[in-house]
This record gives C-alpha cells, structure tokens and sequence, in this order.
C-alpha cells in the first residue's frame, strides 16, 4: 500500500482494500478517513465494508465523502475535526488521493495549522500541485477566523 505524508499527523492514499489494513496498522495509523463517494466503489469498497474492516482491525473509521468539485465548508470541518480529535496519525483516502489531499490543505488553513505557502510546498512535494492555491487558502483562513 502506498501513501503520502503531508505532514507529522496527516497522509493521503488512493483507495485502500481490506488487505491494506495490517500495514496501515503497522505504519502507526490510529484512523481512516474516507474521502471516496460510495457510488464510485463496488460493493465490497463501500464505506460500511471498510468500516466493518478497519474497526476490526483497531483503527478508528470516518466517513467524509467529497464528489469531485463538491468541496463544502461542512466537508472541510468534518475533516479538520476528525484531524483534530484524533489521537495519532490519520490516513485518508479517495481515488487518487488529491481530494483527501486538497480537505488536509483546506481544513489545516482552517485551523491555523499552517501557514498557506506552507501548505501548497507541501502539496506540491507530495505531487499534488495545485497553481494558486496559496491565495485560496489564504481567503479561506480568513473566513474561518
């Protein structure tokens, strides 16, 4: 199973399997996020049979579904919420990884995390480049406060 770090608490995958869950516990995860609509899965992917899956396996499970281009407020402070309370390192997935990666960027501006440039460096080393999305993060920030 690959993933990415974004930073000390947060990383990023495409979709995960049942399989993937004794490395995702040996990694140190303590929870899962899933960032991926359940229309976009069969059946044995779906939210509940990853759920049943992880809670089996001891980690902490999340529903956080985000279609593509559907980016909420509410989908980012359920995400910043879920980072927060969580005790532990936190892997989320979607497809790819990018919109899992694009709620991070959102919800740690948010919260004051980081800074917005040093959001979208590291963005761009974990290979979700994202042109402009400093200034994004920066109007977003100024919302949340």
């Amino acid at each position: 199973m690959s993933y990415t770090r974004l930073d000390e608490k947060m990383s990023v995958a495409p979709q995960i399997v049942p399989d993937d869950l004794p490395d995702i516990v040996t990694q140190g995860f303590k929870a899962v996020i899933c960032n991926r609509p359940d229309n976009e899965v069969p059946l044995d992917l779906s939210s509940e049979a990853l759920k049943a899956a992880c809670e089996a396996a001891g980690l902490a499970f999340h529903n956080n579904p985000l279609a593509p281009g559907g980016l909420t407020g509410e989908a980012v402070a359920s995400q910043a919420h879920v980072i927060a309370t969580t005790d532990g390192q936190v892997l989320a997935y979607c497809a790819s990884g990018t919109r899992s990666a694009i709620l991070w960027a959102f919800a740690s501006a948010g919260q004051g995390d980081h800074t917005a440039a040093d959001i979208a460096k590291a963005l761009d080393t974990a290979g979700y480049a994202f042109p402009g999305i400093a200034s994004q993060l920066e109007q977003f920030a100024a919302q949340a406060r």
